[in-house]
């Protein structure tokens, strides 16, 4: 079965007299007519606060039950988790038609990386250790087909519901950056003057490392929230989305403090403590 992230349009419930045929990318047939919409980009466009989760456990199952609890978007970690492309697929394949955007932190800002999981269908990336405006222009050509980038084309499972993918994947496509290390913090101005980054990601524990603090982050100390700062008004006086690696009992701070971005833990963490909660009841006098 086969459905549209952006309609959630099962294809193959359609009546074969309800189906419309359109030619599209490598001679395959759709039938959805819904272009490549991205409903993460036009939420964090708006302003509006979206919340997420990373997801580094290998299995479509994860996502799949992930996508449908509510979250606006999962971030599928090729960083740091043990994830091929043909697993990172099906964890997206899993999130059809649940109208959660499926986001994927690729392993470093590498055009060739970069084009691979856009064309098995991200919805956009999350690029790590970016720390000037040549690397923050570099995320963005990976992203964008010429002339605006350098994308090759080949799209497969990206274009397979929209006939029109070229046509609107330059503008659809979500690039965010992460600021991880203080030479980042020193370019934000050149970084979020980027046209075609949408959004400043803050990766608190390596930002933290990198400053000298180590792990976990000191979350009251004035140097390292001068940081986060800084990511906040450099984002406002640019026009872009300013985010945070977040968790339970901070992420009421980060949206008061106005990251709209952010992801709240990831999926080891969730079944951890489920399990530990669970257990806790079990054994409890």
């Amino acid at each position: 079965m086969f459905s549209c992230n952006g309609c959630g349009l099962f294809l193959n419930r359609l009546p074969s007299g309800d189906r419309k045929p359109l030619t599209a990318v490598g001679g395959l047939i759709r039938w959805c007519e819904c272009a490549l919409k991205n409903p993460l980009k036009e939420k964090i466009r708006r302003g509006q606060p979206v919340v997420g989760a990373f997801v580094g456990l290998g299995h479509p199952d994860v996502t799949e039950t992930l996508s449908r609890a509510g979250f606006d978007w999962l971030l599928i970690d090729g960083e740091h988790a043990p994830l091929g492309l043909e697993t990172m697929q099906m964890m997206m394949m899993a999130m059809n038609g649940s109208g959660c955007t499926p986001i994927v932190r690729p392993q470093w800002n590498d055009p060739v990386v970069i084009k691979r999981v856009l064309d098995i269908g991200a919805y956009g990336v999350l690029v790590p250790w970016v720390n000037s405006g040549e690397e923050a222009e570099a995320a963005v050509q990976a992203c964008r087909y010429p002339p605006e980038g350098i994308r090759g084309f080949g799209p497969r499972r990206a274009a397979r519901f929209d006939p029109d993918y070229r046509a609107t994947a330059n503008d659809e496509v979500l690039v965010s950056v992460q600021i991880e290390t203080q030479k980042a913090v020193d370019n934000l101005d050149e970084i979020a003057a980027v046209e075609g980054v949408d959004a400043l990601f803050i990766g608190p524990y390596d930002l933290s490392n990198n400053m000298g603090f180590g792990v976990p982050p000191q979350w009251d100390n004035p140097r390292f929230l001068g940081a986060l700062e800084a990511v906040l008004h450099v984002c406002e006086k640019y026009g872009k989305a300013p985010g945070l690696y977040s968790n339970m009992g901070n992420i009421k701070w980060a949206v008061e403090k106005g990251f709209i971005y952010n992801t709240v833990g990831e999926a080891d963490g969730f079944l951890a403590y489920g399990a530990e909660q669970a257990l806790k009841a079990a054994k409890a006098k």
